[in-house]
């Protein structure tokens, strides 16, 4: 079932987003992890893979096997950046023999080791391009783009990045998942400013539990986002005086409070992104929504 249609009968909801562990010796644990969170019953799972689509055939078998297993509807991640039309043509066709129903369109980043120019097909340089080839080749197929809050790192400017994603949606995409943040008026304005530029479609707020404060000064180097000076040096003061697991209980809590906010201001769903980490996960929704 495509997820905008889900989205469209108007009941708030959780999502959540998986990434495949680059060693498969740890896929019994993943699958585990998998099968705790299921049991939140999520509207939709999504399934990452690595840069230039370094692990494709992994998210492949994982979105199947979450489908048919674990009865999750599932979506897959998909690049376009260093990718051919025809290799991108063949993984849609394995996701529709597969059964599934659903597609985040991402540009995608090259391999660290890439030129500066690298791109496979000059004529899939943006998500854009890839939401209008899928919706071209697989018209059945539901579509996500991503959105970006504090604006794509690449942007020159807030009003470009609208243009773009506007020109994502146009291209045939179904709905948003924002990029994370940590500030829900980021969230605010930007749907405010999106409606304003002509964006009707559903855009779902993306929210991480810090669980680690290495991983996410990493992760927020990479994607653009900020953390708000006095959240972080809570995560710093935390750290020093409990570590790890008191990162981990001041993040949850955060995140739990974002969520709670957005949901009472009326948000379609949040979507998580889990870093494969249940028990963060469950104390974050325990409660949030009706059973």
């Amino acid at each position: 079932m495509k997820i905008v249609d889900q989205i469209a009968i108007g009941k708030q909801f959780l999502s959540l987003e998986f990434f495949p562990p680059k060693d498969r010796n740890e896929w019994p644990a993943f699958f585990g992890t998998v099968g705790r969170l299921s049991r939140l019953n999520p509207l939709f799972a999504s399934v990452t893979y690595g840069a230039g689509g370094s692990t494709q055939g992994d998210t492949l078998e994982i979105v199947t096997r979450l489908k048919k297993e674990y009865g999750l509807e599932t979506m897959a991640h998909l690049t376009c950046v260093g990718a051919y039309r025809g290799e991108l043509r063949q993984f849609l066709d394995n996701l529709a023999l597969a059964g599934i129903d659903n597609v985040l369109a991402l540009r995608g980043d090259p391999p660290v080791d890439a030129p500066s120019a690298f791109s496979a097909c000059r004529t899939l340089l943006h998500a854009s391009d890839l939401a209008s080839f899928i919706r071209e080749t697989h018209p059945g197929m539901g579509i996500g783009v991503a959105g970006y809050p504090e604006t794509h790192p690449e942007a020159a400017t807030p009003e470009e990045d609208l243009r773009f994603l506007k020109l994502k949606l146009q291209q045939g995409s179904d709905f948003v998942i924002t990029q994370l943040f940590f500030d829900n008026s980021r969230y605010f304005d930007f749907v405010r400013r999106a409606r304003a530029a002509g964006v009707v479609k559903p855009i779902i707020p993306g929210i991480i539990p810090v669980v680690s404060l290495k991983v996410i000064q990493r992760i927020v180097s990479m994607c653009g986002a900020a953390l708000p000076a006095a959240y972080l040096a809570e995560l710093e003061e935390a750290d020093r005086r409990g570590g790890a697991r008191a990162v981990q209980q001041l993040g949850v809590a955060y995140a739990r409070r974002q969520a709670q906010e957005l949901l009472a201001a009326g948000v379609p769903g949040v979507h998580i992104y889990t870093l494969n980490r249940d028990e963060a996960v469950l104390n974050l929704v325990d409660g949030l929504l009706p059973c």
